[in-house]
């Protein structure tokens, strides 16, 4: 390995804290153990204070860096509704979530670190800017130094650097993409991946040739700061376990972008 190889570092994130009660705190610490950024829920889509509180310990205790995961108000759907809400209104939910989560950080004696929308808020924003720029409003308006995560070369990045606030790119190894950029609806088949073998090549080659294969064949360039694995995935925990020991044996350190 050359000394060029061992210093190019990828950050690893998974999104979690997405339960009630104690059922998926053993699961979140195991992936914690692997990741090295956690996007956790604060309570539009999952979780509660409860358990934002125990995920933020957990993250801040392994040194995780700490994000929060707002989304549409929509627990019934697992905030994966695109819902049509007023800019004051989607506005005020995403501060309220973002500072529910940033609060859980200051009594565990850690910093909130970026933030990064959720499902079907993350979806739409990466390709409208009236949504884009609520985000950024409301990510700038809790704190400005908060990074934005979000997808690769998408609208809601574009947003965020017009905001003023400094941005991550994100990549997933576990959807499948179309070759606009975007990601194949969770409608079809085939848009989540769940072979760890397939994911972590996937997230090899991303980090290392910055391009992903899309649904029709085409390769898409593509930068990425993180890689996500969905928490909620079946597989999640040995999508991560194989996609780190991956990137790990390509060269890669895996570190926090935030």
């Amino acid at each position: 390995m050359t000394g060029a190889q061992s210093k190019r570092s990828i950050d690893l994130n998974a999104d979690i804290g997405e339960y009630t009660g104690t059922s998926g705190a053993a699961l979140d610490d195991s992936i914690l153990d692997l990741v090295s950024s956690a996007s956790i829920a604060c309570g539009g889509h999952a979780g509660d204070v409860e358990v934002m509180q125990r995920t933020v310990s957990s993250a801040a205790s392994r040194g995780v860096a700490i994000g929060a995961h707002p989304s549409y108000p929509d627990r019934e759907n697992f905030g994966r509704r695109e819902m049509q809400l007023s800019e004051e209104e989607l506005g005020g939910q995403l501060v309220s979530q973002i500072e529910a989560l940033a609060a859980c950080c200051a009594r565990a004696g850690v910093n909130l670190r970026y933030v990064k929308p959720h499902g079907a808020l993350y979806n739409v924003a990466a390709r409208d800017a009236a949504v884009a720029r609520v985000i950024a409003q409301a990510v700038r308006s809790v704190d400005p130094a908060l990074v934005l995560l979000g997808l690769a070369d998408s609208t809601m990045i574009y947003e965020a650097e017009q905001a003023g606030l400094a941005v991550a790119c994100e990549a997933f190894a576990d959807r499948a993409y179309l070759a606009n950029g975007t990601l194949l609806s969770r409608a079809r088949a085939g848009a989540v991946l769940h072979d760890a073998g397939t994911v972590a090549t996937r997230a090899v080659v991303i980090a290392r040739d910055h391009y992903v294969q899309t649904v029709d064949g085409a390769r898409l360039e593509v930068k990425a700061d993180s890689l996500c694995i969905h928490g909620d995935n079946p597989e999640a925990l040995s999508l991560v376990r194989a996609t780190r020991e991956a990137l790990e044996a390509g060269g890669f350190a895996i570190r926090p972008f935030a």
